[in-house]
């Protein structure tokens, strides 16, 4: 049952914008939508914590976060993989 329940987790891929809490980090998701009248495309953005678990991650960071238990008040997500270090887009 707990195998299952993983592979329904969400992932969401976002860019790393604060890392100055103790281990946590914030991320952000920016998506492209439509307007519901005018279909023109606007820009959506979401913040999501999540923990990063001694990972060391720095601003910049490209990363994909994945759903877990609530771990806090407002973290509902885990650190699973670095995409891409800021120093790499350089």
């Amino acid at each position: 049952m707990q195998e299952r329940s993983k592979q329904m987790a969400k992932t969401i891929t976002g860019t790393v914008v604060s890392t100055g809490m103790q281990n946590t980090i914030v991320i952000e998701v920016t998506r492209r939508v439509p307007h519901p009248l005018y279909k023109k495309l606007l820009k959506q953005t979401s913040r999501f914590k999540a923990d990063t678990a001694g990972k060391t991650v720095k601003n910049g960071d490209t990363v994909v976060i994945v759903e877990t238990k609530p771990i806090s008040k407002d973290k509902h997500f885990a650190l699973q993989t670095v995409i891409e270090n800021k120093e790499e887009k350089k």
